[in-house]
């Protein structure tokens, strides 16, 4: 819904104020999108395959940066390659499936930065990378938050990377948000029963750490599941929080 891909089914979305909700003209579109920028569950899927990928960043640089000249446009477009590990160089030219899902993802990222938003909705990030490179993705998304001022809206099944990232946690269950706080306090001592469910699905680190140890009990899993939650994970920066309402 904060991206205007769903209208709100009551109340209304507002952004610095700002009222956000329903149909929006070309100019204000863009004007939103300078503030606020996805970064989608699938690498793979958000390239076209015949086409560049460096030229998604120059679109991104010429529209919603404003940039006209081309060495203007290189420079913006490699400055937001360098926060995300990468360069101008080693993209330019080169289709999606040349690059593994960890260097696509950081390029989708790299795209999103370009405008400098203050915002970065993030769903479920690392779920299509290798496992090998997910903390390097998780990482990254930490770092934009803590050093580039950007407030990200990290969503995920991944309690221990939810954790890891966020400053605040906000668990949903049906399409409704039934705890949310900071996370410390949420995964320390949950209060709603199904986020105690979702916490004692989880191996613990104590656990984890022990010379011989249960295997976790896949009931309570199982119960999380069949319930139809998600955990919505908020990491903020600057004091802003973001409430996500719409069901994954």
């Amino acid at each position: 819904m904060i991206l205007g891909l769903e209208e709100p089914s009551s109340g209304e979305l507002r952004l610095g104020g700002q009222l956000i909700g329903g149909k929006r003209n070309r100019a204000a579109r863009l004007e939103f999108m300078r503030h606020v920028q996805p970064v989608f569950q699938n690498p793979f899927e958000a390239f076209n395959p015949l086409k560049h990928v460096d030229r998604y960043l120059e679109a991104s640089a010429r529209v919603l940066l404003g940039a006209k000249e081309d060495d203007e446009v290189d420079a913006a477009m490699d400055e937001a390659l360098q926060k995300v590990g990468l360069s101008l160089a080693e993209i330019r030219g080169r289709y999606g499936h040349e690059l593994s899902g960890g260097q696509l993802q950081r390029v989708a990222i790299a795209r999103a930065l370009i405008p400098n938003p203050e915002i970065l909705i993030a769903d479920e990030p690392v779920s299509m990378v290798d496992a090998s490179l997910r903390m390097s993705i998780v990482n990254l998304l930490r770092d934009l938050r803590d050093n580039f001022n950007v407030t990200v809206l990290y969503i995920t099944h991944d309690l221990a990377t939810a954790y890891y990232i966020s400053d605040r946690l906000a668990i949903m269950q049906k399409g409704y948000i039934v705890e949310m706080g900071p996370a410390q306090t949420i995964l320390e001592a949950p209060e709603h029963p199904y986020a105690q469910l979702l916490k004692d699905s989880v191996l613990s680190v104590a656990d984890a750490g022990k010379a011989k140890v249960e295997a976790p009990d896949r009931s309570l899993a199982q119960k999380a599941s069949e319930q139809s939650g998600t955990g919505t994970l908020v990491a903020g920066s600057g004091g802003r929080v973001v409430r996500r309402v719409a069901q994954e």
